[in-house]
């Protein structure tokens, strides 16, 4: 699944941040293709680009673009009844962006995932209540390779 499209180039004041949640009452799996058109369609209004990742009722999320836009889209996410329990995992000022075609690229994670590629992490409910930052990183970076070796 690509979303590719040209991104805005001003990325002088890039700016990253993973966050996690649950899903709220009443959001259901079959609610994610409509959320999942609405965000794409908003990030690429703003250059916007990252991945949603989704199991077992938790989302996991890493969203890129300007510093600016990026802080009031998560307050915008923050205030969403949708989501519940959400704690902002890594915020960062990387050196380019990690997603640039994709306005939101997402995997629903399946139990039979898990074994497709050895070596790499398909799970993330250890990550968003592991409160040592030290474990949490290098989880997240794994979490994304396998996500980028898959697409």
């Amino acid at each position: 699944m690509s979303d590719s499209a040209a991104r805005p180039s001003q990325d002088d004041d890039l700016r990253s941040i993973v966050y996690a949640s649950h899903t709220a009452a009443g959001l259901e799996e079959a609610d994610l293709p409509a959320l999942l058109e609405q965000c794409r369609a908003n990030n690429e209004r703003l250059g916007l680009t990252g991945i949603l990742l989704f199991r077992d009722g938790r989302f996991l999320q890493l969203l890129e673009g300007p510093a600016a836009t990026l802080r009031e889209r998560m307050a915008i996410i923050a205030d969403d009844p949708r989501h519940a329990g959400l704690r902002v995992l890594l915020e960062e000022a990387p050196a380019q962006r990690l997603f640039p075609s994709w306005t939101m690229a997402y995997e629903a994670i399946t139990d039979s995932m898990t074994t497709e590629l050895p070596g790499y992490r398909s799970t993330f409910e250890d990550i968003d209540t592991d409160v040592d930052a030290s474990a949490t990183l290098p989880a997240l970076r794994e979490l994304i390779r396998w996500f980028q070796v898959r697409h």
